[in-house]
């Protein structure tokens, strides 16, 4: 027993400690040392990441970039906010993790805010289960709604419809509902129970209805599927697909929610009703953070020792969220998003219409998409030579999910040095 009463902590002694000093290695010290131990599953960019600025991306050689990736549309404060610095400063030096058999002081506070806005938007209570990503939430998601049909309505219904062109995460519920083939592809045997519909097609998906059927997963607007934005109505008629079937309808809102399109939640745009929805990415401001939203008659079938993770719900990460949404409330990021996706939608139809190479412009909020005719991956790399971050999405189309914290100013930005990054890749010379 530590029997110290002279305030200090465990593993303190009388005088200062030894400074830990990490050796530094240089840029392509580490792009040498990932090639010979990192799996080869990603293909980095020559270029190292040590510090940030609001929208800046900042190199170890110096280097800033204007970030419209925002490290997968995670970086919704942008880097280094200072409210979110200082939280996360004070957190880590209180309590980072204890388990899940006892409360800390922030994640069932955490849960009442979530459930609040999720009852704000819908009329219906609910409640929260918390994990540590976007993968995790399907698997919740999906655990909870086969639960719900077997052990709470008595039926087991294990079915679960998503659509082509969708992104759900890469463990293997979540793989197997991803509806793209280079995704499970050397993965086989996939988690069963599982069938496939179109994207905003409604008969595509009545038609793989029977009474197996207990769930239809699916995004508001498809993210890796190229920012797809559904047709009006077809989620209000998916609604009314599932209500006649009992079917429970489940939203992944993992790049979408936390105001992403410009609400809180995508599906306030549709004017429907979920059962169940799902959250990561902006949610823990960089901080891995999940979090399953489910009606409460849907979310009590999770009972003690159904379903737990580890790491989910630790002190630190509970912090992070409720620090995030703090500052979206005071600093009105939502209609912030609203006002300013709009502006780089029009900007992007401004610089992108009636191009040779442009196929379609889209988005919703701050997350939009230039379909291109050509190779978007070069076209990514000729902006990054230009000092501006983006992604790939679906197999043409150049996303930008910049922080929720950007101005005009620099979508102005963006937009002039992507246009000229893909005039010089996709224009004859």
């Amino acid at each position: 027993m530590d029997t110290r009463t002279n305030g200090q902590k465990q593993g303190q002694t009388g005088g200062k400690p030894e400074a830990i000093v990490l050796a530094p290695h240089s840029t392509a010290e580490i792009a040498a040392l990932a090639e010979r131990y990192l799996t080869p599953n990603y293909r980095n960019a020559p270029i190292v990441f040590v510090d940030g600025d609001g929208p800046w991306g900042i190199t170890q050689d110096g280097e800033r970039f204007l970030d419209f990736s925002a490290g997968v549309a995670v970086n919704g404060l942008g880097h280094n906010h200072p409210d979110l610095v200082a939280a996360l400063q004070d957190q880590t030096q209180k309590l980072i993790h204890q388990s899940n058999y006892w409360h800390n002081a922030h994640a069932a506070p955490l849960a009442e805010d979530l459930c609040r806005e999720f009852q704000r938007a819908t009329g219906q209570a609910a409640r929260a289960f918390f994990c540590n990503s976007g993968a995790e939430g399907t698997e919740a998601t999906v655990k909870m709604a086969r639960r719900y049909h077997a052990k709470v309505l008595g039926k087991p219904r294990p079915g679960v419809i998503t659509v082509h062109g969708s992104f759900h995460g890469r463990t293997y519920a979540a793989m197997t509902a991803t509806a793209q083939p280079k995704y499970q592809e050397g993965f086989e045997p996939l988690v069963p129970g599982f069938r496939y519909g179109e994207f905003g097609d409604l008969a595509s998906i009545a038609a793989l209805i029977d009474d197996t059927v207990g769930a239809v997963m699916i995004e508001v607007v498809q993210g890796e599927g190229g920012v797809a934005v559904p047709p009006p109505g077809f989620f209000k008629g998916l609604r009314q697909l599932c209500d006649d079937h009992g079917i429970l309808l489940c939203l992944d809102e993992v790049q979408t929610g936390l105001g992403r399109t410009g609400t809180f939640f995508a599906f306030e745009q549709e004017g429907i009703v979920p059962d169940i929805i799902w959250l990561a990415k902006a949610l823990g401001g960089g901080i891995p953070v999940g979090a399953v939203l489910a009606r409460e008659p849907v979310a009590m079938a999770l009972v003690a020792g159904s379903h737990a993770t580890t790491f989910g719900a630790n002190a630190l990460a509970m912090r992070a969220g409720r620090t995030v949404l703090a500052i979206f409330a005071r600093d009105g990021l939502v209609a912030h998003t609203a006002e300013v996706g709009a502006y780089l939608l029009q900007a992007l139809h401004a610089a992108f219409d009636g191009q040779p190479y442009t196929l379609d412009v889209r988005g919703r909020g701050l997350m939009c998409g230039v379909a291109i005719d050509g190779d978007p991956k070069k076209v990514v790399d000729a902006a990054r030579d230009r000092g501006l971050l983006l992604s790939v999405a679906g197999t043409n189309v150049l996303r930008l999910t910049p922080p929720l914290i950007v101005t005009r100013e620099h979508c102005d930005l963006a937009v002039a040095k992507l246009r000229a990054s893909a005039d010089s890749v996709l224009l004859p010379n």
